[in-house]
Protein backbone atom coordinates (compact mmCIF):
# COMPACT_ATOMS: atom_id res chain seq x y z
CA UNK A 1 0.00 0.00 0.00
CA UNK A 2 3.26 2.22 0.52
CA UNK A 3 3.00 2.55 -3.39
CA UNK A 4 -0.66 3.74 -3.09
CA UNK A 5 -0.16 6.23 -0.48
CA UNK A 6 3.40 7.85 -2.11
CA UNK A 7 1.70 8.16 -5.10
CA UNK A 8 -0.88 10.32 -4.02
CA UNK A 9 0.97 12.11 -1.71
CA UNK A 10 3.17 13.37 -4.86
CA UNK A 11 -0.18 14.87 -6.41
CA UNK A 12 -1.10 16.50 -3.24
CA UNK A 13 -0.35 19.74 -1.48
CA UNK A 14 -0.59 18.48 1.74
CA UNK A 15 -1.48 15.48 3.45
CA UNK A 16 -3.94 15.03 7.22
CA UNK A 17 -3.40 11.66 8.99
CA UNK A 18 -6.13 10.65 11.43
CA UNK A 19 -6.22 7.20 13.59
CA UNK A 20 -7.87 5.75 10.72
CA UNK A 21 -7.66 7.23 7.45
CA UNK A 22 -4.87 9.76 5.43
CA UNK A 23 -6.74 12.70 3.42
CA UNK A 24 -4.68 13.83 0.24
CA UNK A 25 -5.64 17.54 -0.37
CA UNK A 26 -5.27 19.28 -3.51
CA UNK A 27 -6.49 21.82 -5.05
CA UNK A 28 -10.56 22.03 -5.12
CA UNK A 29 -10.01 17.81 -4.10
CA UNK A 30 -9.57 15.75 -1.32
CA UNK A 31 -9.03 11.52 -1.56
CA UNK A 32 -9.90 9.86 1.63
CA UNK A 33 -7.53 6.45 1.88
CA UNK A 34 -8.85 4.23 4.71
CA UNK A 35 -5.70 2.40 6.69
CA UNK A 36 -5.13 -1.02 6.59
CA UNK A 37 -5.75 -1.46 10.64
CA UNK A 38 -8.13 -3.60 12.91
CA UNK A 39 -8.83 -1.63 16.32
CA UNK A 40 -11.86 -3.99 17.22
CA UNK A 41 -14.40 -1.55 16.76
CA UNK A 42 -13.11 -1.12 12.74
CA UNK A 43 -11.77 -3.82 10.61
CA UNK A 44 -9.82 -1.99 7.46
CA UNK A 45 -7.73 -4.82 7.07
CA UNK A 46 -8.34 -5.59 3.09
CA UNK A 47 -9.25 -3.60 -0.15
CA UNK A 48 -12.71 -5.00 0.40
CA UNK A 49 -13.08 -3.95 3.60
CA UNK A 50 -11.88 -0.96 2.88
CA UNK A 51 -14.27 -0.27 -0.32
CA UNK A 52 -17.18 -1.76 2.39
CA UNK A 53 -16.27 0.89 4.27
CA UNK A 54 -15.63 3.97 1.81
CA UNK A 55 -19.41 3.05 -0.11
CA UNK A 56 -20.82 3.55 3.43
CA UNK A 57 -19.25 6.51 4.07
CA UNK A 58 -20.24 8.46 0.86
CA UNK A 59 -23.82 7.21 1.08
CA UNK A 60 -24.26 8.32 5.07
CA UNK A 61 -22.42 11.98 4.68
CA UNK A 62 -24.47 12.46 1.44
CA UNK A 63 -27.38 12.54 3.64
CA UNK A 64 -25.90 15.66 5.33
CA UNK A 65 -23.15 16.86 3.21
CA UNK A 66 -24.50 16.49 -0.82
CA UNK A 67 -21.82 18.87 -2.03
CA UNK A 68 -18.59 17.46 -0.06
CA UNK A 69 -19.44 13.55 -0.80
CA UNK A 70 -18.54 13.07 -4.70
CA UNK A 71 -17.55 9.42 -5.25
CA UNK A 72 -15.37 6.51 -4.60
CA UNK A 73 -12.74 5.79 -7.29
CA UNK A 74 -10.80 2.82 -7.73
CA UNK A 75 -7.03 3.08 -7.24
CA UNK A 76 -5.82 0.85 -10.45
CA UNK A 77 -2.48 -0.35 -11.69
CA UNK A 78 -1.90 -1.02 -15.16
CA UNK A 79 0.32 -3.80 -17.33
CA UNK A 80 3.43 -0.85 -16.96
CA UNK A 81 2.86 -0.74 -13.08
CA UNK A 82 1.53 2.96 -13.84
CA UNK A 83 -1.07 3.94 -10.83
CA UNK A 84 -4.38 5.86 -11.99
CA UNK A 85 -7.97 6.43 -10.32
CA UNK A 86 -10.68 4.69 -12.21
CA UNK A 87 -7.92 3.83 -15.15
CA UNK A 88 -8.15 0.76 -17.10
CA UNK A 89 -5.72 -1.70 -15.12
CA UNK A 90 -6.74 -4.23 -12.04
CA UNK A 91 -8.31 -2.46 -8.69
CA UNK A 92 -5.45 -2.49 -5.89
CA UNK A 93 -7.39 -0.13 -3.58
CA UNK A 94 -10.56 2.80 -3.27
CA UNK A 95 -10.16 6.56 -2.66
CA UNK A 96 -13.33 8.59 -1.34
CA UNK A 97 -13.37 11.51 -3.38
CA UNK A 98 -14.26 14.69 -1.81
CA UNK A 99 -14.80 18.54 -2.03
CA UNK A 100 -11.97 20.18 -0.38
CA UNK A 101 -13.40 22.57 2.18
CA UNK A 102 -11.17 25.39 4.32
CA UNK A 103 -10.22 23.51 7.41
CA UNK A 104 -10.65 26.79 8.96
CA UNK A 105 -14.35 27.24 8.94
CA UNK A 106 -14.90 23.55 11.06
CA UNK A 107 -16.18 24.61 14.51
CA UNK A 108 -13.78 23.36 16.64
CA UNK A 109 -11.06 25.91 15.16
CA UNK A 110 -12.95 28.49 16.24
CA UNK A 111 -15.18 27.32 18.88
CA UNK A 112 -16.17 31.04 19.91
CA UNK A 113 -17.29 32.03 16.84
CA UNK A 114 -20.71 29.23 18.47
CA UNK A 115 -22.96 32.31 19.21
CA UNK A 116 -26.95 32.17 19.57
CA UNK A 117 -27.85 32.52 16.37
CA UNK A 118 -25.75 30.08 15.11
CA UNK A 119 -26.09 27.74 17.92
CA UNK A 120 -29.62 27.90 17.24
CA UNK A 121 -29.35 26.87 13.86
CA UNK A 122 -27.53 24.14 14.60
CA UNK A 123 -29.93 22.35 17.20
CA UNK A 124 -32.72 22.88 14.74
CA UNK A 125 -30.96 21.27 11.83
CA UNK A 126 -29.56 18.45 13.66
CA UNK A 127 -33.00 17.84 15.04
CA UNK A 128 -34.76 17.76 11.49
CA UNK A 129 -31.91 15.50 10.39
CA UNK A 130 -32.86 13.59 13.16
CA UNK A 131 -36.24 13.62 11.95
CA UNK A 132 -35.71 12.26 8.53
CA UNK A 133 -32.86 9.51 9.46
CA UNK A 134 -34.00 5.88 8.86
CA UNK A 135 -35.72 4.05 11.92
CA UNK A 136 -33.46 1.20 13.29
CA UNK A 137 -35.71 -0.81 15.39
CA UNK A 138 -32.91 -3.03 16.38
CA UNK A 139 -30.56 0.12 17.17
CA UNK A 140 -30.58 2.54 19.93
CA UNK A 141 -31.45 1.35 23.25
CA UNK A 142 -29.23 -0.84 25.86
CA UNK A 143 -27.88 -2.54 23.65
CA UNK A 144 -26.07 0.19 21.12
CA UNK A 145 -25.58 2.10 24.45
CA UNK A 146 -24.55 -0.51 26.49
CA UNK A 147 -21.83 -1.17 23.88
CA UNK A 148 -20.41 2.25 24.20
CA UNK A 149 -20.46 2.23 27.96
CA UNK A 150 -18.49 -1.65 28.08
CA UNK A 151 -16.03 -0.37 25.68
CA UNK A 152 -15.52 3.05 27.52
CA UNK A 153 -14.67 1.09 30.47
CA UNK A 154 -12.31 -1.01 28.71
CA UNK A 155 -10.02 1.96 27.47
CA UNK A 156 -10.59 3.71 30.89
CA UNK A 157 -9.26 1.29 32.93
CA UNK A 158 -6.19 0.31 30.54
CA UNK A 159 -5.68 4.26 30.81
CA UNK A 160 -5.97 4.24 34.93
CA UNK A 161 -2.72 5.13 35.46
CA UNK A 162 -2.39 8.03 32.82
CA UNK A 163 -6.10 9.01 34.15
CA UNK A 164 -6.51 8.30 37.55
CA UNK A 165 -7.28 5.35 38.69
CA UNK A 166 -9.90 6.24 41.57
CA UNK A 167 -11.52 8.29 39.10
CA UNK A 168 -11.89 6.20 36.49
CA UNK A 169 -13.30 3.69 38.80
CA UNK A 170 -16.10 6.19 40.27
CA UNK A 171 -16.90 7.16 36.53
CA UNK A 172 -17.13 3.60 35.16
CA UNK A 173 -19.34 2.38 38.19
CA UNK A 174 -21.65 5.19 38.43
CA UNK A 175 -21.96 5.02 34.34
CA UNK A 176 -23.06 1.51 35.62
CA UNK A 177 -25.79 2.35 38.08
CA UNK A 178 -26.90 5.32 35.72
CA UNK A 179 -27.22 2.38 32.56
CA UNK A 180 -29.07 -0.18 34.72
CA UNK A 181 -31.48 2.61 36.08
CA UNK A 182 -31.97 4.14 32.84
CA UNK A 183 -32.45 0.76 30.76
CA UNK A 184 -36.25 0.54 30.80
CA UNK A 185 -36.35 4.38 29.44
CA UNK A 186 -33.70 3.33 26.64
CA UNK A 187 -36.02 0.23 25.27
CA UNK A 188 -39.20 2.23 25.69
CA UNK A 189 -37.52 5.15 23.80
CA UNK A 190 -36.26 2.59 21.29
CA UNK A 191 -39.43 0.87 20.68
CA UNK A 192 -40.94 4.60 20.08
CA UNK A 193 -38.32 5.32 17.19
CA UNK A 194 -35.82 7.05 18.56
CA UNK A 195 -33.15 4.72 17.48
CA UNK A 196 -32.16 6.03 14.02
CA UNK A 197 -29.52 6.05 11.59
CA UNK A 198 -27.46 8.73 13.23
CA UNK A 199 -24.47 10.57 12.57
CA UNK A 200 -22.49 9.22 15.96
CA UNK A 201 -19.73 11.55 15.83
CA UNK A 202 -21.84 14.38 16.27
CA UNK A 203 -19.03 17.13 17.52
CA UNK A 204 -17.64 20.43 16.84
CA UNK A 205 -14.65 18.62 14.62
CA UNK A 206 -17.50 17.33 12.52
CA UNK A 207 -19.40 20.36 11.52
CA UNK A 208 -18.54 23.24 9.59
CA UNK A 209 -19.94 26.44 8.51
CA UNK A 210 -20.24 27.27 4.84
CA UNK A 211 -22.20 29.88 3.64
CA UNK A 212 -23.46 30.43 6.69
CA UNK A 213 -25.39 27.47 8.03
CA UNK A 214 -23.71 24.65 9.02
CA UNK A 215 -22.91 21.36 7.58
CA UNK A 216 -22.36 17.65 9.03
CA UNK A 217 -20.20 15.79 8.03
CA UNK A 218 -17.63 12.75 8.64
CA UNK A 219 -20.20 10.54 10.51
CA UNK A 220 -19.46 7.19 11.40
CA UNK A 221 -19.67 4.38 9.01
CA UNK A 222 -17.74 0.98 10.00
CA UNK A 223 -19.81 0.34 13.15
CA UNK A 224 -23.69 0.03 13.06
CA UNK A 225 -23.63 0.00 17.15
CA UNK A 226 -21.82 3.52 16.89
CA UNK A 227 -24.25 5.22 14.36
CA UNK A 228 -27.74 3.41 15.01
CA UNK A 229 -28.37 5.04 17.95
CA UNK A 230 -30.54 6.92 20.06
CA UNK A 231 -31.15 10.44 18.84
CA UNK A 232 -30.72 12.66 22.16
CA UNK A 233 -27.34 10.02 22.46
CA UNK A 234 -26.23 12.01 18.92
CA UNK A 235 -27.00 14.98 19.67
CA UNK A 236 -25.85 15.12 24.09
CA UNK A 237 -21.77 14.81 21.80
CA UNK A 238 -22.62 18.63 20.46
CA UNK A 239 -23.90 19.73 23.98
CA UNK A 240 -21.08 18.08 25.72
CA UNK A 241 -18.25 19.32 23.40
CA UNK A 242 -19.72 23.30 23.91
CA UNK A 243 -20.04 22.73 27.07
CA UNK A 244 -16.61 21.25 27.73
CA UNK A 245 -15.51 23.92 26.05
CA UNK A 246 -16.70 26.52 27.81
CA UNK A 247 -19.66 27.71 25.48
CA UNK A 248 -22.41 26.77 28.06
CA UNK A 249 -24.92 29.51 27.14
CA UNK A 250 -24.37 27.85 22.87
CA UNK A 251 -24.69 24.56 24.24
CA UNK A 252 -28.35 25.97 26.21
CA UNK A 253 -29.45 27.21 23.05
CA UNK A 254 -28.66 24.82 20.79
CA UNK A 255 -30.29 22.26 23.19
CA UNK A 256 -33.49 24.39 23.69
CA UNK A 257 -33.93 24.94 19.83
CA UNK A 258 -33.29 21.24 19.16
CA UNK A 259 -36.49 20.76 21.33
CA UNK A 260 -38.38 22.95 19.94
CA UNK A 261 -38.09 21.58 15.98
CA UNK A 262 -37.89 18.16 17.49
CA UNK A 263 -41.21 18.60 19.48
CA UNK A 264 -43.25 19.30 15.72
CA UNK A 265 -41.81 16.06 14.48
CA UNK A 266 -41.44 13.44 17.58
CA UNK A 267 -43.77 11.61 20.09
CA UNK A 268 -44.91 13.95 23.28
CA UNK A 269 -42.42 11.32 25.16
CA UNK A 270 -39.00 13.41 23.62
CA UNK A 271 -39.82 15.05 26.55
CA UNK A 272 -39.71 11.90 29.14
CA UNK A 273 -36.06 10.69 27.43
CA UNK A 274 -34.47 13.63 29.02
CA UNK A 275 -34.37 11.58 32.18
CA UNK A 276 -31.46 10.08 30.58
CA UNK A 277 -29.16 12.75 29.13
CA UNK A 278 -26.90 13.03 32.11
CA UNK A 279 -26.12 9.10 31.70
CA UNK A 280 -25.82 10.33 27.65
CA UNK A 281 -23.75 13.26 28.36
CA UNK A 282 -21.10 10.88 30.57
CA UNK A 283 -20.58 8.61 28.22
CA UNK A 284 -20.15 11.16 25.52
CA UNK A 285 -17.87 13.14 27.95
CA UNK A 286 -15.93 9.32 28.71
CA UNK A 287 -15.66 8.78 25.11
CA UNK A 288 -13.08 11.86 24.70
CA UNK A 289 -11.62 10.88 27.84
CA UNK A 290 -9.97 8.00 26.59
CA UNK A 291 -9.43 9.21 23.07
CA UNK A 292 -7.64 11.70 23.98
CA UNK A 293 -5.22 10.01 26.48
CA UNK A 294 -4.47 7.64 24.08
CA UNK A 295 -3.90 10.50 21.30
CA UNK A 296 -1.78 11.67 23.88
CA UNK A 297 -2.95 14.53 25.69
CA UNK A 298 -3.32 13.14 29.36
CA UNK A 299 -4.53 16.50 30.67
CA UNK A 300 -7.37 16.89 28.11
CA UNK A 301 -8.29 13.43 29.14
CA UNK A 302 -7.77 14.23 32.65
CA UNK A 303 -10.10 17.11 32.24
CA UNK A 304 -12.79 14.90 30.10
CA UNK A 305 -13.09 12.36 32.57
CA UNK A 306 -13.68 14.80 35.36
CA UNK A 307 -16.77 16.37 33.23
CA UNK A 308 -18.26 12.69 33.03
CA UNK A 309 -18.16 12.44 36.91
CA UNK A 310 -19.50 15.99 37.27
CA UNK A 311 -22.44 14.76 34.37
CA UNK A 312 -23.22 11.86 36.31
CA UNK A 313 -24.67 14.01 39.57
CA UNK A 314 -26.85 17.04 38.06
CA UNK A 315 -28.57 19.20 40.63
CA UNK A 316 -32.56 18.62 41.66
CA UNK A 317 -35.12 20.54 39.46
CA UNK A 318 -36.01 24.00 40.00
CA UNK A 319 -39.20 25.21 38.09
CA UNK A 320 -38.67 29.37 36.97
CA UNK A 321 -41.24 31.71 35.39
CA UNK A 322 -40.43 34.65 34.16
CA UNK A 323 -43.70 37.32 33.00
CA UNK A 324 -43.88 40.43 32.10
CA UNK A 325 -45.39 42.83 29.24
CA UNK A 326 -44.69 42.21 25.44
CA UNK A 327 -41.12 43.61 25.04
CA UNK A 328 -39.98 43.23 28.82
CA UNK A 329 -36.86 40.91 27.52
CA UNK A 330 -38.29 37.97 28.87
CA UNK A 331 -37.02 35.79 26.34
CA UNK A 332 -33.74 37.54 26.98
CA UNK A 333 -33.31 36.92 30.26
CA UNK A 334 -34.51 32.82 30.31
CA UNK A 335 -31.70 32.23 27.68
CA UNK A 336 -29.07 34.51 29.87
CA UNK A 337 -30.15 32.56 32.88
CA UNK A 338 -31.05 28.98 31.80
CA UNK A 339 -27.51 27.76 31.42
CA UNK A 340 -26.91 28.49 34.67
CA UNK A 341 -29.89 26.59 36.34
CA UNK A 342 -30.10 22.46 36.96
CA UNK A 343 -27.81 20.41 35.26
CA UNK A 344 -26.00 20.65 31.90
CA UNK A 345 -26.93 21.96 29.73
CA UNK A 346 -29.19 24.12 31.62
CA UNK A 347 -32.97 24.27 32.22
CA UNK A 348 -35.40 23.66 29.17
CA UNK A 349 -36.95 27.20 28.21
CA UNK A 350 -40.79 26.26 27.45
CA UNK A 351 -41.77 30.02 25.91
CA UNK A 352 -45.84 30.30 24.95
CA UNK A 353 -44.38 31.90 21.80
CA UNK A 354 -43.15 28.72 20.51
CA UNK A 355 -45.54 26.43 22.13
CA UNK A 356 -48.52 28.44 19.83
CA UNK A 357 -46.74 27.95 17.01
CA UNK A 358 -46.06 24.42 17.39
CA UNK A 359 -49.63 23.92 18.21
CA UNK A 360 -50.82 25.68 15.12
CA UNK A 361 -48.52 23.12 12.86
CA UNK A 362 -46.67 26.48 11.64
CA UNK A 363 -42.42 27.41 11.96
CA UNK A 364 -41.18 28.84 14.32
CA UNK A 365 -40.82 33.02 12.83
CA UNK A 366 -44.20 32.19 10.75
CA UNK A 367 -46.60 34.93 11.42
CA UNK A 368 -50.02 33.39 12.56
CA UNK A 369 -53.45 35.72 11.89
CA UNK A 370 -54.88 37.24 14.85
CA UNK A 371 -57.65 34.54 14.79
CA UNK A 372 -54.15 32.38 16.65
CA UNK A 373 -54.46 35.44 19.65
CA UNK A 374 -58.34 34.41 21.40
CA UNK A 375 -58.42 33.97 24.72
CA UNK A 376 -59.56 30.05 24.48
CA UNK A 377 -55.87 29.98 22.40
CA UNK A 378 -54.15 31.76 24.69
CA UNK A 379 -55.35 29.47 27.38
CA UNK A 380 -54.44 26.27 25.01
CA UNK A 381 -50.63 27.42 24.85
CA UNK A 382 -50.67 27.79 28.60
CA UNK A 383 -51.99 24.67 29.31
CA UNK A 384 -49.62 22.64 26.67
CA UNK A 385 -46.58 25.07 28.55
CA UNK A 386 -47.55 23.30 31.92
CA UNK A 387 -48.29 20.52 30.75
CA UNK A 388 -44.72 20.11 29.21
CA UNK A 389 -43.29 21.90 32.64
CA UNK A 390 -44.86 18.64 34.40
CA UNK A 391 -43.29 15.85 31.95
CA UNK A 392 -40.30 17.90 32.17
CA UNK A 393 -39.45 18.49 35.74
CA UNK A 394 -40.59 14.70 36.83
CA UNK A 395 -37.62 14.09 34.24
CA UNK A 396 -35.28 15.20 36.62
CA UNK A 397 -34.62 18.78 34.41
CA UNK A 398 -35.12 22.28 35.59
CA UNK A 399 -37.37 24.49 33.34
CA UNK A 400 -38.34 28.15 32.87
CA UNK A 401 -41.27 29.10 31.75
CA UNK A 402 -41.40 32.15 29.08
CA UNK A 403 -44.80 33.90 29.04
CA UNK A 404 -46.81 36.97 29.67
CA UNK A 405 -48.50 35.62 32.63
CA UNK A 406 -50.80 38.95 32.57
CA UNK A 407 -53.71 36.97 34.65
CA UNK A 408 -53.61 35.47 38.34
CA UNK A 409 -55.02 32.47 36.85
CA UNK A 410 -51.62 32.02 34.46
CA UNK A 411 -49.79 32.81 37.42
CA UNK A 412 -51.13 30.52 40.16
CA UNK A 413 -50.64 27.23 37.91
CA UNK A 414 -46.54 27.74 37.78
CA UNK A 415 -46.44 28.14 41.73
CA UNK A 416 -49.12 25.26 42.96
CA UNK A 417 -47.10 22.89 40.20
CA UNK A 418 -44.01 23.40 41.64
CA UNK A 419 -45.35 23.06 45.38
CA UNK A 420 -47.45 19.69 43.63
CA UNK A 421 -43.87 18.09 42.27
CA UNK A 422 -42.09 19.66 45.81
CA UNK A 423 -39.27 21.52 43.60
CA UNK A 424 -38.15 25.19 44.24
CA UNK A 425 -40.04 27.88 42.45
CA UNK A 426 -39.35 31.55 41.46
CA UNK A 427 -40.91 33.90 40.06
CA UNK A 428 -39.80 36.99 38.40
CA UNK A 429 -42.13 39.89 37.07
CA UNK A 430 -40.25 42.45 34.66
CA UNK A 431 -41.74 45.75 34.52
CA UNK A 432 -40.73 48.86 32.08
CA UNK A 433 -41.60 51.79 30.95
CA UNK A 434 -44.39 51.85 28.23
CA UNK A 435 -41.85 53.52 25.74
CA UNK A 436 -38.90 51.95 26.03
CA UNK A 437 -41.34 48.43 25.47
CA UNK A 438 -42.61 49.82 22.61
CA UNK A 439 -39.00 50.74 20.58
CA UNK A 440 -37.91 47.22 21.53
CA UNK A 441 -41.16 45.71 19.81
CA UNK A 442 -40.14 47.91 16.81
CA UNK A 443 -36.87 46.76 16.68
CA UNK A 444 -37.59 43.36 16.94
CA UNK A 445 -36.77 40.73 13.83
CA UNK A 446 -36.33 37.29 13.31
CA UNK A 447 -38.29 36.33 17.23
CA UNK A 448 -40.89 33.67 17.37
CA UNK A 449 -43.12 36.32 18.82
CA UNK A 450 -45.54 37.85 16.95
CA UNK A 451 -46.30 40.64 18.98
CA UNK A 452 -46.06 44.57 18.38
CA UNK A 453 -47.64 47.27 19.02
CA UNK A 454 -51.10 47.08 19.02
CA UNK A 455 -50.38 43.62 21.35
CA UNK A 456 -49.13 45.85 23.75
CA UNK A 457 -51.60 48.62 23.84
CA UNK A 458 -53.95 45.60 24.91
CA UNK A 459 -52.05 44.18 27.71
CA UNK A 460 -51.55 48.00 29.16
CA UNK A 461 -55.01 48.54 29.07
CA UNK A 462 -55.56 44.94 30.73
CA UNK A 463 -55.32 45.06 34.64
CA UNK A 464 -52.74 42.08 35.85
CA UNK A 465 -53.81 41.92 39.39
CA UNK A 466 -51.81 41.81 42.36
CA UNK A 467 -48.28 40.90 41.28
CA UNK A 468 -46.72 38.47 44.13
CA UNK A 469 -43.46 37.49 42.07
CA UNK A 470 -40.19 39.33 42.38
CA UNK A 471 -40.35 42.70 40.20
CA UNK A 472 -37.45 43.43 38.39
CA UNK A 473 -36.56 46.49 36.07
CA UNK A 474 -36.78 45.27 32.36
CA UNK A 475 -34.15 47.99 31.37
CA UNK A 476 -32.02 46.20 33.98
CA UNK A 477 -31.50 42.42 32.91
CA UNK A 478 -28.33 42.05 33.85
CA UNK A 479 -29.02 42.55 37.26
CA UNK A 480 -32.34 40.32 37.15
CA UNK A 481 -30.01 37.69 35.00
CA UNK A 482 -27.02 38.09 38.22
CA UNK A 483 -29.99 37.70 40.79
CA UNK A 484 -31.90 34.41 39.54
CA UNK A 485 -28.53 32.93 38.67
CA UNK A 486 -26.91 33.49 42.61
CA UNK A 487 -29.72 33.16 44.51
CA UNK A 488 -31.47 30.40 45.54
CA UNK A 489 -34.93 29.25 44.21
CA UNK A 490 -38.14 30.15 46.87
CA UNK A 491 -39.61 26.04 47.80
CA UNK A 492 -43.29 26.65 48.01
Amino acid sequence: MSDVLDWLAGQSERVIETSCAWVFLGGETALKVKKPVDYGFLDFTTPAKRRWALDRELAFNRATAPDIYRAVRRVTRDDAGALALDGPGGTIDYALEMRAFDPQAVLSEHPQSVDGALAEDLGRAIARFHAGAEIRPDGGGVKALGYTIRTNAEHLSTLADLLGAEAVERVVRGVDGAFATAALLLERRRAEGFARRCHGDLHLGNILLEAGAPVLFDCIEFNDLLSEIDVLYDFAFLVMDLWFRGRAEAASRAFNAYLDEAARRFPPTLWDGLAVLPLMLSARASVRAHVTAMQGDAEAGRAYLAAAERHLSPPPPTLTAIGGLSGTGKTTLARRVAPAIGGAPGAVILRTDEIRKRLAGVAPLERLPPAAYTDRMRAQAYDEMFALARRVLAAGRSVVLDAVFQQPTERDPARSLAGELGVPFRGVWLQGPADELRRRLARRAGDASDAGAAALDQQLARDAGRIEWQIRDATDLDAAAEELTTRPGLRT
